[in-house]
């Protein structure tokens, strides 16, 4: 099926959210802004799902049990891509570089590199925390 596409204006702030989430869920930034347009056509039409209700949630002034098993399924797909945004800003080893904290990483078997054994690290715990000297 060929989709026809007209050029819309977004706002700069939407372009990139949809730019950042377009990078994580392997679609183009045009694909997800669409994906998101059908997202709130179908809340919007939706008879199980109070947009009123899921916009209370997310912002912290109702309870997340009080929603219907529709509603949930929404709210933590926007948990997720926030989660997701939050996570790919940060930068342990620059921030603890900057206060000069010792730490060590380990690979994905749970094993600390010999450099950073050699350097007198602490293992991370079970947690995947460095240890204090």
């Amino acid at each position: 099926m060929v989709r026809e596409s007209r050029p819309t204006r977004v706002p700069l702030d939407v372009y990139e959210s949809a730019k950042v989430a377009a990078s994580v869920t392997s679609r183009t930034v045009a694909q997800q802004i669409a994906h998101w347009v059908r997202l709130g056509r179908e809340l919007e039409l939706s008879p199980q799902v109070t947009y009123r209700d899921v916009v209370r949630v997310l912002a912290g002034r109702s309870s997340y049990d009080a929603l219907s098993v529709d509603e949930q399924a929404l709210v933590r797909r926007v948990w997720a891509e926030r989660i997701a945004e939050h996570t790919r800003q940060l930068d342990f080893a620059d921030e603890l570089g900057r206060t000069g904290a010792q730490y060590s990483e380990f690979d994905a078997e749970g094993v600390v590199p010999a450099e950073d054994r050699d350097s007198g690290a602490r293992p991370p715990d079970s947690l995947g925390r460095g240890r204090p000297q």
